[in-house]
């Protein structure tokens, strides 16, 4: 850290200015990173991949569909309008309203325009379909497709929105630790600098990977969150050290000293992105890939960026000074930490009290991937996706694709039997409403009749056109549909049960229920393992850190009760539909984001404060008398710090798109708990009550020593 301390201070213009230049390049593919962003991350290489792949290839199952929904449309205007869209070229097949029953009841209908391959270009199909309706109020568009892309379009609006909240709320945080205007933009340039760069990256790479839509927002709230504390706390060290030393000696002890704090929160901060690698779903890689990059470049700027930007300004960082802000510990943080030491066991007691009934809805959580209702009601796509819902009753049912292959292939007696046989033990299942087959495709009851009705050519014939949308060569294809909800556990277990059945040919299951069971299970198996990577390697670091047993083991523990205390809010506001916000269960990912997020964020502040007792305790040896130091010493940046990160990611709170919001509020919900409750009143009154006990670690030998983070 002394040679990079060194290094700044010398060539400090030119890091400005290779700053200067790396963001000018980066605006460029920042700006074109949104209409290269695909689907909402929900994807894994799974059995459910695979089949939807061949049937594709092999049984020209659409690759995308778009729904043009009419609503008391005139027949007329639906024939010219479907006719535009074929003239232009603008589906690969066209699936009417006029020629299939179906697809109409009442006034509401709605055409099927199928993408057999998958479209490059589908933004601007969707943009040309948009063209073509647009000024009929009695049509819109949905599907997949068109949700992607409004979601993608509200979380850029969603992005823009919680920036105008969050980034004045913040400058006003800055200005009350600060006091100067200078200083408290200072912070937010290096942040909204971070971003843009890492968005820019980001969008140098997008053409390579499948990034989803959501890392447009949570990849600026991380950016910008930690930037901004990172700042925070160099320039409050670089201010303490100004007061008695020259601005380059201030800038360089900056480093070394909030340097490694900085270096460890973003290790901490890397450990929680990292063991999201363990999920193989594209959105915990998207987000372990994107956080990574921005975390690693809020450190950098932080390191280089920052202090260049001390070392030109100077002392004109308190220019403009419109607050008095009395250094070290106020009078009323002296008050409050003897407070404390008075009252441990009545502070424990009293917070835990209030964690316990906050956990409480934790039992009633309920867990969904996130479907349509991500995008907001206002959106015509999602208006007309719930008029076919309501209409057509699109939910009630689910379709399970099953793929069987057959090396021999299946154009012989036995294997016509085993459709057969197939068949019938689904239509036995209660689940089961529909199974669609070479035999109610051509209305032949039994393998007998087939066989006679085989053996005349010009009934062979008649049959081949059927046989061909089911068979080809040695696969079989064949959709069943059930009486459950795509996304209800019986779907699921419906799938994992059938595809442990034993047959005397390869099944492969996809659809629906088959992919939400996939990303439910590689949750649910890697869940384990992930917490294992957090909490051991947390434990780990805190245990070298501090040289103590104890303190990693409550730092862990209190983490695990504030971060349950959070879901158990989360459940309050969103299921229980509080705040006036309507009933919707917590996104599948929100948990996993969440606590893998926080866990190292909340060590920051635990570092700091831990750090600042133990320097105290190595001085006098006194426990009670180090715990008031550093509570004292540390309350007001921690607070500020915390403060920062709640109203950037609380910003969020304001949003539309449902699973961004969850993530923006969880986040500041946790950072809030634990920078008040746990950081202020449960760490305190345990170093209080467990007194020398705090830094007992077994097999050490001599007196007590501090540990490496100085």
């Amino acid at each position: 850290m002394k040679a990079l301390a060194s290094f700044v201070t010398r060539f400090y213009k030119s890091i400005i200015a290779f700053w200067v230049l790396l963001l000018i390049g980066a605006v460029f593919f920042a700006i074109q990173l949104p209409s290269q962003l695909q689907g909402d991350g929900f994807r894994t290489d799974g059995e459910h991949e695979q089949v939807m792949e061949t049937l594709t290839e092999r049984f020209d199952i659409p690759h995308d569909t778009i729904l043009v929904v009419f609503d008391g449309t005139d027949d007329t205007v639906i024939a010219d309008t479907l006719a535009e869209v074929d003239r232009q070229g603008l589906a690969d097949q066209i699936v009417s309203p006029l020629e299939d029953d179906s697809l109409r009841s009442g006034d509401v209908a709605y055409a099927q325009l199928h993408y057999i391959e998958d479209q490059e270009d589908i933004t601007a199909i969707v943009a040309d379909l948009r063209d073509i309706i647009d000024g009929e109020e009695t049509m819109a568009l949905t599907g997949g497709p068109v949700i992607n892309q409004d979601i993608n379009t509200a979380s850029q609006k969603d992005l823009a929105s919680a920036e105008a909240i969050g980034l004045p709320i913040a400058i006003v945080v800055l200005l009350l630790a600060f006091g100067s205007v200078m200083a408290s933009f200072i912070p937010l340039i290096i942040g909204i600098m971070t971003v843009v760069i890492s968005l820019g990256i980001l969008g140098i790479v997008a053409g390579s990977l499948d990034l989803s839509i959501f890392i447009l927002n949570i990849i600026p709230m991380l950016g910008l969150a930690l930037s901004i504390d990172f700042a925070l706390l160099f320039i409050n060290r670089y201010k303490e050290e100004r007061l008695n030393s020259s601005i380059s000696e201030a800038v360089q002890t900056a480093v070394r000293t909030s340097g490694r704090s900085i270096i460890f929160s973003a290790i901490c901060v890397f450990i929680g992105l990292g063991a999201m690698l363990v999920m193989k779903v594209d959105i915990f890689m998207n987000i372990a890939l994107g956080g990574t990059l921005v975390v690693t470049l809020a450190v950098l700027s932080s390191l280089t960026l920052l202090p260049a930007l001390l070392m030109l300004i100077g002392d004109r960082i308190n220019k403009w000074m419109i607050l008095r802000v009395r250094p070290g510990g106020s009078t009323r943080w002296q008050q409050f930490a003897a407070f404390v030491m008075k009252r441990p066991v009545s502070l424990i007691v009293v917070a835990l009290l209030l964690l316990g009934i906050a956990i409480v809805p934790v039992k009633d959580m309920s867990l969904s991937i996130p479907q349509i209702d991500s995008l907001p009601e206002q959106y015509d796509s999602r208006q007309a996706y719930d008029l076919l819902d309501e209409t057509f009753a699109f939910g009630e049912e689910s379709t399970v694709y099953l793929l069987a292959e057959r090396p021999e292939g299946w154009d012989n007696e036995e294997a016509r039997q085993d459709i057969f046989d197939l068949q019938e033990q689904l239509l036995e299942d209660e689940a089961v409403t529909d199974v669609a087959t070479i035999y109610t495709a051509t209305d032949i009851p039994d393998p007998a009749l087939l066989e006679q009705q085989l053996a005349v050519p010009e009934a062979a014939a008649a049959l081949e056109p059927a046989f061909e949308g089911f068979i080809q060569d040695e696969l079989l294809f064949v959709p069943v549909t059930l009486n459950y909800e795509g996304s209800a556990s019986e779907a699921q277990q419906w799938v994992r049960d059938f595809g442990e059945e034993q047959f005397d040919y390869t099944l492969s299951i996809g659809g629906q229920p088959k992919f939400n069971q996939e990303i439910f299970d590689e949750i649910s198996s890697k869940i384990v393992l992930l917490l294992s990577i957090i909490l051991g390697s947390t434990f780990i670091i805190l245990m070298i850190a501090f040289r103590s047993l104890l303190i990693p083991l409550k730092a862990i523990i209190m983490n695990i009760i504030g971060l349950a205390a959070t879901f158990g809010i989360l459940v309050y506001i969103f299921q229980y539909g509080h705040l006036g916000l309507p009933e919707t269960e917590i996104a599948l990912i929100i948990p996993v984001i969440v606590f893998s997020l926080v866990f190292g964020l909340s060590m920051d502040y635990e570092v700091f404060l831990i750090s600042r007792i133990q320097e105290e305790y190595v001085k006098t040896q006194n426990n009670t008398a180090s715990t008031i130091t550093g509570l004292v010493s540390t309350s007001k940046i921690i607070t500020s710090a915390a403060l920062i990160m709640i109203v950037i990611t609380g910003a969020f709170a304001f949003t539309d798109v449902m699973p961004v919001k969850q993530i923006g509020v969880g986040i500041a919900i946790a950072i809030a708990i634990d920078a008040t409750i746990i950081r202020l009143l449960l760490v305190p009154s345990l170093m209080k009550l467990f007194g020398k006990w705090n830094w007992w670690l077994p097999f050490r030998k001599g007196p007590y020593k501090a540990g490496g983070l100085h």
